[in-house]
């Protein structure tokens, strides 16, 4: 008897996926409960798993777009097991990746080694080995080599390849000259929706965008200064999202309209603050969502921010996870960008845009004094929010980083607000 594994309901507003992944291939042998195949929504990615052991027989193809409810693979129960099937994923469990993320985060550190055991140091990455005249010609030309493809014996680099190098600069080495070749892809729903929502924001709202700088001086002495101490107590790493986290939750809750929607003919309050924070993921831009912010310790917005951008990376975000927030924060200074104008997260009225820390010339007490500064967006929907409750909040958010102890009363400000 063939048991029918359907795709499941996944949300109210989702009607059809995309099969983005066979994890197993037609005719392999599956357990109960084992991953066979991802899918993906418009909002989120998840995995669909053999309700019976037996052999898999697929009825969809990668990319093919299913409805919900319809039949994406059979498996064959009454088939016995073959020899020298592979054992369930129960009895050999996959090693859990480690994600290089975009924010600062907490490093996955490897067991200490026995004393007896000696971990090899890792190899080198080594230019490619080059002709004697070759080798001349890279030495006097100071020609950088290291993603080099010699056409030489054994790999070795000739004159003719580093010449051509040399009259080609800028274009990687193994880059066909001339080339006109394209290449069609179709959109992921992910990369559909996020598509329709951005047109969405930019075309229904009236959206402005109000800029300031932040002289990030006092957080990064406080980084530099307690950043051990906060990891050997919380065992997580003290990040920048975490201040300006903390800095939007104040603001906003005494600049409700910043932290506000619009429903219709009604303005829609909220005395929480669910920030979301955006993720460049693997498959396109997420944010998912840091529910009652307001609440939470420095240490615990830090954990929060590394769990969902871990998740973001492995496509593991739920679509709850993504589901609501009522303010917004993005990073495109990790990135490298120096100011820009980000667009609404709708249907939030506002989104703050961090940029990156450039050392520049600030006057300070009538002195021209060299300090990090920031420049930091607001972009918001002017149909909530006037100009001033916009301006103000960003100077607000401005007074809570520059004057970190600001964040909390009573005490030391400073170790208070780290928990120490």
């Amino acid at each position: 008897m063939a048991i029918e594994i359907k795709v499941p309901t996944v949300g109210e507003s989702i009607n059809e996926v995309t099969l983005t992944k066979w994890i197993k291939n037609d005719g392999d042998w599956v357990e109960r409960d084992e991953v066979i195949a991802e899918l993906e929504s418009e909002k989120a990615t998840f995995e669909i798993n053999a309700e019976q052991a037996g052999i898999l027989h697929t009825k969809a193809q990668v990319d093919d777009t299913l409805e919900i409810g319809q039949v994406v693979a059979e498996i064959d129960d009454t088939a016995k097991k073959p020899a020298g099937a592979t054992a369930s994923a129960e009895s050999a469990p996959a090693p859990v990746p480690v994600p290089e993320l975009k924010v600062e985060a907490k490093k996955e550190e490897a067991p200490a080694p026995k004393p007896e055991e000696k971990k090899p140091a890792p190899a080198a990455v080594e230019a490619p080995k080059a002709t004697p005249l070759a080798a001349a010609i890279i030495a006097d030309k100071k020609v950088d080599v290291s993603k080099a493809v010699g056409t030489g014996s054994h790999g070795k680099l000739t004159r003719d390849d580093v010449l051509n190098i040399l009259n080609n600069p800028g274009r990687l080495p193994d880059k066909e000259m001339f080339s006109r070749n394209e290449e069609t892809k179709k959109m992921t729903p992910l990369r559909r929706t996020i598509s329709r929502r951005l047109v969405e924001a930019k075309n229904g709202t009236a959206m402005l965008t109000t800029f300031n700088e932040v002289d990030m001086s006092p957080i990064m002495q406080i980084r530099s200064k307690y950043k051990d101490a906060f990891k050997k107590t919380h065992d997580v790493g003290l990040g920048f999202m975490s201040f300006f986290a903390k800095a939007c939750c104040f603001a906003l809750q005494e600049w409700p309209a910043v932290n506000a929607r619009l429903d219709g003919d009604s303005l829609v309050y909220h005395d929480y603050v669910d920030i979301s924070i955006a993720v460049s993921a693997p498959k396109g831009l997420v944010v998912p969502v840091i529910r009652n912010a307001e609440s939470l310790s420095m240490a615990e917005l830090e954990k929060a921010v590394i769990d969902l951008a871990t998740k973001a990376r492995e496509n593991k975000l739920t679509i709850e996870e993504m589901t609501g927030g009522t303010f917004t924060i993005t990073n495109g200074g990790v990135f490298g960008s120096l100011m820009s104008t980000p667009i609404l997260n709708i249907p939030q009225s506002a989104i703050l845009g961090m940029h990156n820390i450039v050392q520049r010339p600030v006057v300070i007490d009538g002195k021209i004094e060299i300090r990090p500064m920031m420049y930091i967006a607001l972009s918001y929907d002017h149909r909530v929010i006037d100009g001033r409750e916009s301006v103000s909040f960003l100077v607000r958010v401005k007074q809570l980083l520059e004057n970190p102890e600001q964040l909390l009363f009573g005490k030391d400000p400073v170790t208070t607000l780290l928990g120490l």
